[in-house]
């Protein structure tokens, strides 16, 4: 049953409340869309976070929200106090920015969205670089192969691979991931190693859905001459780990982020197929969204993975002979 009794004005908040806190549960509760997940991104319990929104509807003796067992929205006055307290929120984090300085250590929990064959292997040179040099930050590294709901998730930043197309946040650009056509040995049987994409048109293929199904582009590196083959997969995935597996037990041939494929390349598992054809590159993109203040921690990843990253990714690219 929805719980419509107001709080009593005349009942004034305890002393020792910390008011901003306040603020900054109640902003949390409502962009997470429950006490629950407030706390859980909070790293506090339930009846803390429900503890400071009573706490915050006594001392301004308004009822905030409207809880039921299976629902939350917020009241009337609840709408304007969360757009005010948005902005007292931001302009408190920037106040105690500016105070520190801009050369503050930044501290605190950042949590990361990255893809799941990157976030595993390449990215994780990056992360400990950026935690060796700001010891008081910790990093919650999420692994999923899909841009976040940033506010509701509570999340800080994610690192994607393709387009960003969506206004509402900030792309930098940081690599770019070459994509590579690669078979186990098996796959060719008796046939001629192919030297034109046409020549792959016979053979059995597999799909990494996130980027191609039933077709892909393959431009020659010389001569820009561009090469379109259609084909109906015999396996299609999401995963690039699957993919891989999929590809070296002989499945079918496939389109790959280089470096992934490097190891079995050189040990023979994979043959790179028409080596002076590619797909066209993916773009890796640190994402977050557009804000008035951001805090340091974030800053400082921003800057690290930019200066890092790169260097990451150029080392491990597959040159084509």
């Amino acid at each position: 049953m929805t719980n419509l009794k107001p709080p009593s004005p005349a009942t004034p908040a305890p002393a020792s409340t910390d008011r901003i806190e306040l603020m900054q549960t109640f902003v949390r509760i409502v962009e997470a869309g429950s006490l629950s997940a407030a706390a859980a991104q909070m790293g506090t319990t339930q009846p803390t976070v429900s503890r400071r929104l009573q706490n915050l509807e006594r001392s301004l003796g308004l009822r905030l929200l409207q809880r039921s067992t299976h629902a939350m929205k917020l009241t009337e006055d609840g709408e304007r106090c969360f757009g005010r307290a948005k902005e007292l929120v931001a302009g408190w984090e920037a106040f105690e920015a500016d105070l520190r300085g801009a050369g503050d250590e930044p501290a605190g929990t950042l949590r990361v969205v990255v893809p799941h064959a990157f976030g595993q292997q390449q990215l994780v040179g990056p992360l400990a670089a950026f935690l060796r040099r700001h010891p008081r930050v910790t990093v919650e590294w999420l692994l999923h192969d899909r841009t976040p709901d940033f506010i509701a998730e509570g999340i800080d930043c994610a690192i994607h691979v393709g387009e960003v197309s969506d206004p509402s946040v900030v792309a930098i650009r940081l690599s770019e991931v070459p994509r590579i056509v690669v078979a186990a040995p098996s796959v060719l049987e008796a046939r001629v190693m192919p030297s034109h994409p046409n020549e792959l048109a016979g053979l059995p293929w597999l799909s990494l859905r996130t980027f191609y199904r039933n077709e892909v582009s393959l431009t020659h590196a010389a001569t820009g001459e561009t090469q379109r083959l259609a084909f109906h997969p015999r396996v299609g995935t999401d995963s690039l780990y699957a993919l891989r597996s999929a590809a070296v037990m002989g499945l079918g041939v496939c389109v790959a982020s280089a470096w992934l494929m490097a190891d079995d390349i050189a040990q023979g598992r994979l043959l790179h197929l028409v080596p002076q054809w590619q797909a066209s590159s993916l773009p890796m993109q640190l994402v977050y969204p557009y804000a008035s203040f951001y805090p340091a921690k974030l800053r400082r990843f921003v800057e690290t993975m930019r200066q890092t990253v790169p260097a990451t990714m150029a080392s491990s690219a597959v040159l084509a002979p």
